[in-house]
């Protein structure tokens, strides 16, 4: 069995490690990226984070922690671009990769990590011209998404499910969160069983860490009387925070005089389809009469989010599929409750320490929650449950797993490459330089 990899090429073409999580593209798979390549580098492993380029001002390589650097690629104008049209930047985007790489010695990568379908896409053939193996990570994937497509929002397009089932193809593993996507990894794009790996993503159990409810309360201004519901993540169709909106309604219409105490507050910004209506969540709760109720607020940094999560009662959850669910496991680890839909990898990120919901009906959401805030035991029971549910998938347990499938790729990778030499050449004449 080979040792570590000496070093790791990460792709993340569509959103930047050194972005702000919860607007635009930014969101779990960037803080999956942050803290693994920050592991990993603490085991020796240096890594390279392949992103693209949006802005003049930024250097082409930026260093993020001892033994991780951000490698900057041009490709297309320096401006956000929406993922769907980055795939015409896909071929600059290599050829700006490839360069890194022709300018290093052989062999200098042991491994690509690619993130996300059109990071894949580039990792297939940086990979191949290192001679490098290939793992593949999906974060979401458009055949489970295109199941579960929320109202007012629009399908993945076919090109999004031929380039992820090429993706599959290529990579010598490919990375799960759960059982779950595993089992859809399989079924869905015909991935090999002994080609999937389950390595759930992890939490910062340094900064998400339990502490008093009244103090996070006073750290941001918050009446320290009165219940809070949570939102957090990006707002667009696809995570549903519109639920949360409409269970403020109907615990209003249930309870008048909950109107004076009760606080909802919403953590995220416009991204995906949300883009095109940004203020639509602000409209809704004017319109349903709850805008004095509901609080928008910006993404903010992870330790005042850690704040956020303290001062809550409940988190809520209510995205119409998630690969995993970041924000479940790092509410847990600050001993929140979580209320979260029972779909994708939610039932794995929350296990037994919150409650599950079928569906996306406002009635089930606000029964649920309606029960939990009055029954105060039982969310002291769920946040004490949480806290050693999360403990168990620290960043680090998740980055000694990857290590485990990088050795496995690297090896099957260096087995396979002499069969196909040897194909190759009984297949034509060896070329003489």
């Amino acid at each position: 069995m080979p040792g570590d990899p000496r070093r790791v090429a990460m792709l993340s073409v569509h959103t930047s490690p050194l972005d702000q999580p919860g607007t635009g593209d930014a969101g779990g798979l960037n803080v999956y990226v942050v803290e693994v390549a920050k592991e990993l580098a603490a085991r020796g492993t240096e890594v390279d984070i392949f992103t693209r380029r949006t802005s003049a001002d930024l250097p082409m390589v930026a260093p993020l922690a001892p033994g991780v650097r951000v490698r900057h690629v041009a490709a297309g104008p320096y401006e956000g671009l929406p993922k769907e049209e980055l795939v015409g930047q896909l071929c600059a985007f290599a050829a700006g990769t490839l360069r890194t790489g022709l300018a290093a010695e052989p062999g200098h990568y042991d491994l690509v990590h690619s993130h996300y379908w059109l990071s894949g896409q580039v990792g297939w053939l940086a990979a191949d011209r290192w001679g490098a193996a290939l793992v593949h990570t999906m974060h979401t994937m458009a055949r489970v998404k295109n199941q579960h497509v929320a109202d007012g929002d629009v399908p993945e397009p076919s090109r999004r499910e031929i380039g992820e089932a090429q993706v599959v193809e290529a990579a010598d593993r490919l990375v799960a969160n759960t059982q779950d996507e595993a089992r859809d990894l399989v079924e869905l794009y015909a991935a090999p069983p002994a080609k999937v790996s389950v390595v759930p993503p992890g939490v910062d159990l340094r900064t998400f860490t339990p502490g008093a409810r009244e103090a996070a309360r006073q750290a941001l201004g918050l009446p320290v009387d009165g219940p809070l519901l949570l939102f957090v993540g990006r707002i667009q169709p696809l995570k549903a925070p519109d639920v949360l909106v409409h269970v403020a309604a109907e615990l209003i219409a249930r309870d008048p005089a909950r109107r004076a105490r009760l606080s909802v507050a919403v953590l995220g910004g416009p991204s995906g389809t949300g883009l095109a209506r940004p203020h639509d969540l602000e409209e809704l709760a004017a319109g349903l009469g709850v805008a004095d109720v509901v609080r928008f607020l910006r993404p903010v940094a992870r330790p005042t989010l850690a704040d956020w999560y303290r001062a809550a009662d409940l988190v809520v959850v209510p995205s119409h599929t998630e690969s995993f669910g970041l924000v479940a496991i790092e509410a847990q680890a600050c001993g929140t409750p979580v209320v979260a839909a029972d779909v994708g990898g939610l039932p794995t990120a929350v296990g037994d320490a919150g409650v599950l919901v079928q569906g996306h009906a406002t009635k089930d959401w606000a029964d649920a929650i309606e029960a939990l805030l009055g029954d105060p035991e039982r969310r002291a029971a769920l946040g004490a449950r949480g806290v050693a549910h999360a403990a168990q998938f620290g960043w680090g347990a998740t980055t000694e797993r990857l290590l485990t499938v990088y050795r496995q790729a690297i090896l099957e990778r260096a087995v396979s490459l002499p069969d196909a030499a040897a194909g190759l050449a009984g297949a034509r004449p060896a070329l003489a330089w």
